[in-house]
């Protein structure tokens, strides 16, 4: 490739990412940092100029011959996702070890997922599949459907409210983006059968695991088991514990001990909840394949489905997780629980890999 012809495919390539970048190591494009002015749907420029030596022209050529993954950079109250435009395959641009790669916070891009959008089936307008940090495929991930939400409405070009339906692992999904910004997500019907979720503990409320013990450690914990699509292990305390103050805890040494319980053939999300008014609930989350997170939207939803039946909370609360709040509302009319939460763009790149 002539040093000209270089310089044309590096203009090119800048000019793919909106919203003003600065370049950083592993061939990501970064916003600036914060306080930095800059309009949010300015294309980004780059000055270049025709490499001065063989061995610069030699990198630029490499550089085009290896395989970059362009993605965008969403975030849900913190739970992290790289977003990658994948409408022209229903195969993954990357697999679920190249998605740990680059899910790694030291030698990678960092994220608590990869998300793909997928042509849809089944009358769907999308397919959602998400790799997890450890490289395991949920079924669907609460916080990541707003953020696809959104993502597909830049990639559309599409201005005010709109709805899509999302083929996911967990069924049909429903986000809508509102006018302000916010996505409501039409979440479906928890299920609480047991054999269904999964979980080998026995019911205790018809069909229902409410309230069921469970041995961690030493403490006799009660827990709620629901799934949102995915599993979820909801609990408010132990036995032992007279009341749960979920800041208390150090997740990465308890989350781990109900993932991989024998009761959780599928292995389980955990949620340590506190109550703070029957209609403000506070809650942090160990998850399945990603450790302790900042925000978990099944989780929330799951968290007030448990609250409910265990006569706790009202059907409509606000859920604190420690990256911001949700509005969570299990509907008695038709059994489906809405979720209410922010995404929002945090910056474009792309990875080699």
């Amino acid at each position: 490739m002539s040093p000209a012809a270089a310089a044309a495919r590096a203009t090119s390539f800048a000019a793919t990412f909106s919203g003003s970048t600065t370049p950083s190591s592993r061939g990501l494009l970064r916003r600036p940092f914060p306080g930095t002015p800059a309009p949010r749907r300015a294309v980004a420029s780059m000055a270049v100029s025709a490499p001065r030596s063989p061995a610069a022209a030699s990198f630029l050529e490499r550089r085009e011959s290896e395989r970059a993954l362009h993605f965008v950079k969403y975030q849900g109250l913190g739970n992290d996702f790289i977003m990658v435009d994948n409408r022209d395959s229903a195969v993954p641009k990357v697999t679920p070890e190249e998605a740990a790669k680059i899910c790694d916070r030291n030698f990678g891009v960092g994220a608590d997922g990869v998300i793909f959008v997928m042509p849809g089936v089944n009358g769907a307008d999308y397919t959602m599949r998400i790799f997890n940090s450890d490289g395991s495929e949920p079924e669907m991930c609460g916080n990541g459907v707003r953020c696809f939400a959104r993502f597909i409405a830049e990639l559309e070009n599409l201005q005010g409210t709109h709805s899509f339906k999302i083929h996911t692992g967990a069924g049909l999904i429903i986000p809508e983006i509102q006018n302000d910004g916010k996505v409501k997500v039409d979440m479906g019907q928890p299920i609480l059968n047991g054999p269904d979720v999964p979980t080998k503990l026995s019911s205790t409320k018809n069909e229902a695991v409410v309230q069921a013990e469970l041995a961690i450690d030493g403490l006799t914990w009660y827990v709620t088991c629901v799934s949102m699509g995915n599993p979820h292990c909801v609990t408010f305390g132990a036995k032992e514990l007279k009341d749960l103050h979920v800041d208390d805890w150090n997740l990465s040494d308890v989350g781990p001990k109900f993932e991989h319980h024998d009761m959780f053939p599928a292995r389980t999300n955990t949620e340590f909840v506190q109550v703070l008014s029957r209609s403000h609930l506070k809650m942090r989350v160990w998850e399945r394949g990603a450790g302790a997170t900042l925000a978990c939207g099944t989780g929330a939803c799951a968290v007030v489905v448990a609250a409910v039946l265990e006569g706790r909370a009202e059907r409509k609360c606000v859920v604190d997780l420690p990256g911001g709040p949700l509005e969570i509302e299990w509907r008695e009319y038709n059994n489906h629980v809405y979720m209410t939460g922010p995404a929002e763009a945090v910056f474009y790149g792309s990875f080699v890999h």
